[in-house]
């Protein structure tokens, strides 16, 4: 049996590895920073390790609002959605994660462009 991509990236554990660095790396990126100056980070990383583990297969529950919801308002660019994407490529990276899973996350990301880009 394959395992799931969530178990591949570690599972609880790595995938918060994984997104407590993502978030870190938000909060300096010139593009992103801006956006989470006023954010409870422990909070955004809270919500996005649920996101992220349920989406990978986990048994995790998203208790947070939906993507569309989410980022209403926030009139989120493609050159940020980008910026976020090669965050968590260069987050995954630095935590060991291989090509395939990488290709894998960006996919999931990327599936999500129409519920985060200027709503």
């Amino acid at each position: 049996m394959t395992e799931s991509l969530y178990q591949r990236l570690g599972s609880a554990e790595g995938i918060t590895a994984i997104v407590d660095d993502v978030l870190d790396r938000h909060a300096v990126n010139p593009l992103l920073a801006p956006r989470f100056s006023d954010k409870d980070l422990t909070r955004s990383k809270q919500m996005a390790t649920q996101f992220f583990c349920m989406g990978a297969g986990g048994p995790q529950t998203y208790e947070g609002l939906d993507m569309r919801a989410a980022h209403a308002g926030m009139n989120i660019s493609e050159q940020e959605l980008i910026a976020a994407m090669d965050d968590f490529v260069a987050a995954m990276q630095g935590h060991g994660v291989g090509a395939v899973e990488v290709n894998e996350v960006v996919a999931m990301l990327y599936s999500l462009k129409a519920e985060v880009l200027r709503l």
